[in-house]
């Protein structure tokens, strides 16, 4: 038995410009973070030659092209043969656990593909390093199953820590670690507040509209893509948190520009009420719609942050500076 655990990701700005519509173009940029929420794969051999596979519900098969899971389905039509071969024509038990619901905007179905991409690969004895892991997760979800998302997600699942990520026209990633102090990842770390609005949604539809529109908001992609160049520039230079929460902000209001369901009254009203309260800015995590709302405060100031959004549940969230991991072999 195998278990990959892979963290999820809170990605402050940029999001969008990771779309293949608008990297194509011209460079793309994204600055985010691994949390301390993590997607749990597990994987083991089967004593028969059926297949059964643990997630939101169960499913036992006896073919994998009757998986209705299409991440599965997907990735064991690739190595399902030769995991088979290996265990004597039986099957495999894949299992997953998550901290975090799925459509809450922390990046899961890409934590998720590099999960079970780590943990079965392990299993199988095939070496992967990060970029391997990214790379094949992204033509999994883009490029096999034409998911209409971007590529950040899965270099920050495989690759962890605070990074500011790349897409170049010729289709490379570079996934660079924001080389700041300790004591300034520390203050961010410390700034960060997050609520659970208590709706959960697919991406897909929102990242469909915002696809689509990329040639009419360009310009506007440009200026969130420069935003993330200057939060990172700011925190390489250790200036004080706030300047990035007013990035942040300034980021949010370009970003609810880009489709019509990445914001709702709801997420208005708490957003108002948290910078009232003394929230320097912030943003919904994800394509937008529900999720999670994030916001950076000052430390003194959160109390009447959670005060003011006291309907809403606070889910403390730490940095992680490692990426996908094995973490049991048995």
């Amino acid at each position: 038995m195998i278990i990959a655990r892979t963290p999820f990701r809170v990605s402050f700005l940029g999001g969008g410009t990771d779309l293949p519509d608008f990297w194509q173009e011209e460079e793309g940029a994204v600055l985010s973070t691994a949390i301390d929420k993590y997607m749990h794969i597990t994987v083991n051999n089967r004593f028969d030659q059926s297949w059964r596979l643990g997630y939101s519900k169960t499913e036992i098969v006896d073919d994998i092209s009757k998986i209705e899971h299409k991440i599965i389905r997907r990735v064991l039509e690739k190595y399902g043969a030769l995991a088979s071969s290996k265990n004597d024509g039986h099957g495999l038990e894949i299992l997953s656990m998550a901290d975090i619901p799925a459509g809450s905007g922390l990046g899961s179905s890409s934590s998720f593909t590099v999960s079970l991409l780590h943990a079965l690969k392990g299993h199988l004895g095939l070496f992967q390093s990060a970029e391997d892991l990214a790379r094949e997760a992204s033509e999994i979800e883009i490029e096999d199953l034409k998911e209409p998302i971007g590529k950040q997600d899965q270099y920050a699942a495989a690759f962890g820590g605070l990074r500011f990520i790349r897409f170049l026209p010729s289709g490379e990633v570079s996934a660079e670690p924001v080389i700041c102090s300790d004591d300034t990842k520390r203050a961010l770390e410390s700034h960060l507040l997050v609520f659970y609005t208590g709706v959960t949604r697919s991406a897909s539809g929102v990242l469909a509209e915002q696809k689509s529109n990329t040639g009419l908001k360009r310009e506007t992609l440009r200026e969130m893509r420069d935003l993330a160049i200057r939060m990172k520039t700011s925190l390489e230079k250790n200036e004080p948190v706030r300047t990035s929460g007013e990035l942040l902000h300034e980021g949010w209001q370009l970003k609810k520009t880009l489709a019509s369901g990445i914001t709702a009254g709801p997420i208005d009203a708490w957003y108002e009420r948290a910078l009232k309260a003394g929230a320097y800015g912030g943003k919904i995590l994800g394509a937008g719609g529900g999720g999670f709302l994030m916001v950076l405060c000052p430390p003194d100031k959160q109390a009447k942050v959670r005060s003011e959004l006291a309907e809403l549940r606070s889910v403390t969230m730490k940095f992680d500076s490692f990426g996908s991991r094995i973490v049991f072999v048995g």
